[in-house]
């Protein structure tokens, strides 16, 4: 407790770190009232107890609602998200894979990727032009009619709404990126991570609720639960944080082709290379249909996806995860630059010869190690089936793993490390015995 609290101390002597962290706490808290701000001409006391808050409760739009932080079931601005946004760069990375133009923009350097973030935020604007419309026929279907305040004018209601709601994403959207250029980073990352965390006390009490009256089991079976709720919860951070080190040989002194005074260290390659952004890549797919849900013509194959708890939906997530894993290591982690700089520098890898050698050395490296840890990752993000089977309540089991878990404890390593990176840089003491956070560098 006494680190803790000098750490904080130390945070706050930093004048620049502190200002960061009070920005981003306060665009956060925008955040927040924003998903209670409900679009104009509907009634917020009809709400309540509506139909709306009854599908939210659990399914693919309960898990939406999750990420919204209770926006959807509010009806509010911001009642779709960032998810739309999530959906685009999806897109747009598979697009730099299959179209030369945007693999060109993926190497130029500065302007490439304010070029591709232009590209995104127009998609994100055409799959709005999509899901708005959507999420308003649903809300129509589900909210009783006396709730809109414009019913005698239906189309002007629903494009003001739609309008609203775009705008709405798109702020949610700069908000996100005004924290990582001026805040502590991760913008995007910690707005879904906030609306994660507003939602865990509403579970909590719906479980506890749950455990005093129809499921039973009582306060022991409560203790259980949080025993594996915790050790899921280390499991996680120990996949987030665990590496591989690879041997690298540098030569202090060259005469000719011999070495001398050679030093060796380490490459830290981890085992999930990809964090917390193939599951929400996936999550992201698996929620497209279940928006369409209201349309005659889409209503089967959301039908399909609706029950987050039903074979087909985990298996086709589980398999997702996977594929993601391996797809955005191969877009994060360039062998050929890392065998490149290790050349550069004079290094190389016992055993291994310089170049092209080298480069398929640790591609073959990362391709072994990320199948355990893209497996072990799928393996997280389908726990909360598990969790109901044990009685776990609905709300509850979302964060037995899952996206949320991971989301969370990603999110939080990412953010600490940050923090802990501007407290060294400064010759304060970090927020780890030792002062450096495990695997930070990785």
């Amino acid at each position: 407790m006494k680190k803790l609290i000098e750490t904080i101390r130390n945070i706050f002597r930093i004048e620049d770190l502190k200002k960061r962290i009070l920005y981003t706490l306060g665009i956060l808290l925008i955040y927040r009232l924003g998903s209670f701000v409900v679009l104009p001409g509907i009634n917020p006391e009809a709400l309540a107890g509506s139909g709306l808050q009854d599908q939210t409760a659990s399914g693919i739009l309960g898990l939406l609602d999750i990420f919204s932080g209770g926006a959807f079931s509010n009806a509010s601005i911001f009642a779709l998200g960032i998810m739309p946004y999530i959906s685009a760069s999806i897109v747009i990375q598979l697009l730099g894979i299959a179209i030369p133009y945007f693999k060109k923009l993926q190497m130029e350097g500065e302007s490439g990727r304010r070029k591709i973030n232009q590209w995104t935020r127009f998609l994100t604007i055409g799959i709005l032009l999509l899901q708005a419309p959507a999420y308003l026929v649903n809300l129509h279907a589900t909210v009783p009619a006396h709730a809109f305040v414009l019913a005698d004018s239906p189309i002007l209601f629903t494009m003001t709404a739609t309008t609203i709601l775009i705008a709405g994403t798109m702020f949610c959207m700069w908000l996100g990126e005004k924290i990582t250029d001026k805040g502590i980073g991760n913008g995007i990352s910690l707005i879904i991570m906030v609306g994660i965390i507003a939602r865990l006390p509403h579970a909590l009490l719906a479980e506890v609720d749950a455990r005093f009256t129809t499921a039973g089991g009582g306060f022991v079976m409560l203790i259980v639960e949080f025993v594996l709720l915790f050790l899921v919860f280390a499991a996680t951070i120990a996949l987030v944080q665990a590496v591989r080190k690879i041997p690298v040989q540098y030569a202090k002194r060259v005469v000719g082709n011999r070495q001398y005074g050679g030093v060796r260290q380490y490459i830290p390659l981890k085992i999930n290379a990809a964090g917390v952004m193939p599951i929400i890549f996936a999550q992201a797919i698996m929620m497209l249909p279940a928006l369409f849900g209201s349309f005659e013509a889409t209503r089967g194959i959301a039908a399909t996806f609706a029950n987050i708890y039903g074979f087909w939906y985990n298996f086709i997530f589980f398999i997702l995860v996977v594929l993601f894993t391996y797809f955005y290591t191969a877009i994060t982690i360039n062998t050929n630059q890392m065998s490149d700089d290790m050349k550069r520098n004079g290094g190389f890898i016992p055993g291994i010869k310089p170049g092209k050698q080298t480069a398929g050395y640790l591609d073959q490296v990362m391709t072994r190690i990320t199948l355990p840890g893209s497996i072990f990752l799928g393996v997280i993000a389908i726990l909360p089936v598990f969790a109901k089977m044990i009685g776990v309540d609905q709300q509850f089991a979302l964060f037995y793993g899952g996206t949320s878990l991971l989301i969370l404890v990603g999110v939080v390593l990412d953010t600490l490390q940050q923090i802990e990176s501007q407290l060294l840089l400064r010759h304060y003491d970090g927020m780890m015995k030792g002062g450096k956070l495990k695997g930070r560098n990785m």
